[in-house]
């Protein structure tokens, strides 16, 4: 095995940023060397408890050539803006969900990458866990037929009951924080969605902080789309920043000519998967190996450090981060506009983690 490591800088150290350091510092193609933040002394918090430098600001960090792959994790609304400096500056990006906010943005820094022989990836990446996996090997083994109906329903709840700083993800809307992750789970098993057919509503307007400040939204808190695939598939997503918990909190149904296939939970590594023979009930199936408790985010991470040591394509590509920003914005258009609204572009899906292939 080599002994190389690729050297990572993280970019904003907000709520997730814990969650990704604690993972990559443990990971053996990792060496987790500094940090950025619009606030300096978050990103000093964040080197003093994991080792590594603490830079001013964007542009002292890509200053810096000994880093080799960004990690952004601003909010939503900056990720293009970062993501395009990092790819000017020569650093391989690895980004939180979404590529951008607009298509032509995402599609441009697809082209970006290509054009600089740079490696570029997005969450959401829960495709890799283990009960994602499982589902699909069992997808693939063909057990449950052809599957044409798949139904994602997501609960997930009060953004405010928790976020020290609500008010983006109101902002950006639900689909845009949350629907991307069934979109990008679905898109790797079943490829290219084509058409899409959506609508909205605000169902809970007024909002209170934790810390007591009023609120209002003015986008979405609820979204209902009906997506059709390239290969055939139909699928019913519906998802809400309102219900907490309840029994739909973030399952998925898929349906086959011969069975059906649950997933549990959209984005827990450990996660339920059960399956039922067409007219039987469903029985749990154990995962292919143990579950990560919860979600890993930085799985992606580690996946496109090892895929650099060797020489190899990484699985999270910003063409299929790009697509399903196509998707999300034709969501936006339908619940504007009325009516379907196509899909044109496409991406190769990711392959099967290695610890999951085969029937």
């Amino acid at each position: 095995m080599s002994s190389r490591k690729i050297r990572v800088a993280i970019v904003g150290c907000g709520n997730i940023a814990n969650r990704y350091a604690d993972r990559i510092q443990t990971y053996a193609a990792c060496e987790l060397v500094g940090f950025c933040d619009l606030d300096p002394a978050r990103a000093k918090d964040f080197a003093a408890k994991y080792g590594g430098r603490a830079y001013a600001s964007l542009t002292e960090l890509l200053a810096d050539p000994t880093i080799e792959l960004v990690v952004n994790l601003t909010i939503h609304f900056a990720h293009y803006e970062v993501v395009k400096q990092c790819l000017l500056a020569g650093k391989h990006v690895h980004t939180e969900k979404p590529l951008a906010i607009r298509y032509s943005e995402a599609k441009e820094l697809v082209e970006l990458a290509a054009a600089r022989g740079l490696r570029l990836g997005s969450a959401p990446v829960t495709y890799m866990g283990e009960a994602q996996q499982t589902a699909w090997r069992i997808l693939r083994s063909g057990k449950a037929g052809r599957v044409r109906l798949v139904y994602a329903d997501i609960n997930h709840g009060r953004i405010e009951a928790w976020h020290p700083n609500p008010e983006p993800f109101y902002a950006v809307g639900i689909q845009w924080d949350v629907g991307v992750y069934p979109l990008t789970l679905l898109t790797t098993m079943f490829g290219p969605v084509r058409r899409v057919t959506a609508t909205g509503k605000v169902v809970y307007p007024d909002r209170v902080t934790k810390e007591g400040r009023k609120f209002s939204l003015t986008t979405p808190d609820f979204v209902l789309a009906m997506l059709e695939f390239e290969e055939g598939l139909t699928a019913r997503l519906s998802a809400n920043f309102y219900v907490q918990g309840g029994k739909q909190r973030g399952g998925l149904e898929f349906s086959g000519d011969l069975g059906s296939v649950y997933l549990g939970d959209f984005q827990g590594f450990d996660a339920t998967v059960e399956y039922a023979p067409l007219g039987a009930a469903f029985e749990t199936v154990p995962l292919v190996r143990p579950g990560f408790k919860g979600t890993e985010f930085a799985r992606a991470v580690e996946e496109m450090a090892e895929a650099m040591i060797a020489g190899r394509p990484q699985r999270a590509s910003g063409a299929q981060a790009a697509h399903v920003v196509e998707i999300l914005e034709a969501m936006g258009t339908s619940m504007r506009d009325g009516g379907p609204v196509a899909v044109t572009s496409s991406f190769v899906p990711p392959a099967p983690m290695d610890w999951a292939d085969g029937k």
